[in-house]
């Protein structure tokens, strides 16, 4: 019994597979929507240490895309516009109407922007954890990004292999419960079809949201040390926000910002959303 997934959000269908969705906390507060990153195993434990923090004030939402937590691996494409379309009709269909305050982490960031600059009612706000901004992507360009790509095509190899021994899942904030289900997620999602769409599409994206302008909307941005991500990762970070009138609030720990500084970052969304 122990050994078997078992998930604690809701199911929808969406493009006739399922759609795994996480909800708590108060139902007549501000709703705030986590994207999770690149890579993500199980994106409902990996924000948990965050979201259980801001229970009283607000609902909380978990969107698992295909190939990620307890949702379907289905190799869907991958476009950010197909992406929003899943998240938007996922959301629909267990009621849940905008305006949303959007938390991406990393890659997700693009697909934050894009929401905005698409439905720009349904956004009220974003809340960027250590989240990707278009610039990135477009200094790395397409030889930096293959290579990015290829790497985990490899590490896909030795994964199915049984030869892939190690991989950062967080275990801040969760129970034993909550780290045999994450354990058992990683060998079934573990670097799969759906990781590798995503790279495989990211520098598209990153075009269409930069040729896509700027969005409108209260913005605050915690940003990561960079040393995870890359050396110019917090100058892209700084310059999307002073052309987008962004708060940044500037962090010394590693890319999963919200494990190490879930005290503070819950403390400042508070006020920020206040």
């Amino acid at each position: 019994m122990g050994q078997e997934l078992r998930h604690n959000g809701e199911y929808v269908i969406v493009k006739n597979h399922k759609i795994h969705i996480f909800r708590a906390g108060n139902a007549n507060g501000p709703k705030l929507v986590f994207l999770s990153g690149s890579g993500t195993v199980a994106p409902v434990y990996d924000f948990k240490i965050l979201y259980q923090k801001l229970f009283n004030d607000f609902e909380i939402i978990v969107i698992e895309k295909f190939g990620y937590g307890y949702s379907d691996l289905y190799d869907a494409p991958t476009d950010a516009d197909s992406l929003i379309s899943y998240h938007r009709e996922a959301l629909s269909k267990i009621g849940e109407e905008g305006p949303f305050i959007l938390l991406p982490h990393s890659l997700s960031g693009l697909e934050a922007i894009r929401w905005k600059q698409t439905y720009p009612e349904e956004i009220k706000a974003i809340i960027g954890l250590d989240m990707a901004v278009p610039a990135q992507y477009l200094s790395w360009g397409k030889e930096e990004l293959d290579k990015r790509t290829n790497q985990i095509i490899k590490l896909q190899k030795l994964h199915k292999k049984g030869l892939l021994f190690w991989y950062p899942l967080n275990k801040r904030g969760l129970n034993k419960d909550d780290i045999k289900q994450q354990k058992l997620l990683w060998k079934r999602n573990g670097m799969n079809d759906c990781y590798i769409g995503e790279a495989k599409t990211v520098l598209d994206n990153a075009k269409l949201v930069d040729k896509s302008g700027e969005i409108d909307c209260p913005i605050l941005m915690f940003v990561s040390d960079g040393k995870q991500v890359s050396a110019n990762w917090i100058q892209y970070q700084k310059e999307f926000a002073e052309r987008n009138n962004a708060k940044i609030i500037q962090l010394n720990c590693g890319h999963y910002v919200h494990y190490y500084e879930s005290d503070c970052i819950s403390e400042e969304i508070m006020r920020f959303i206040e």
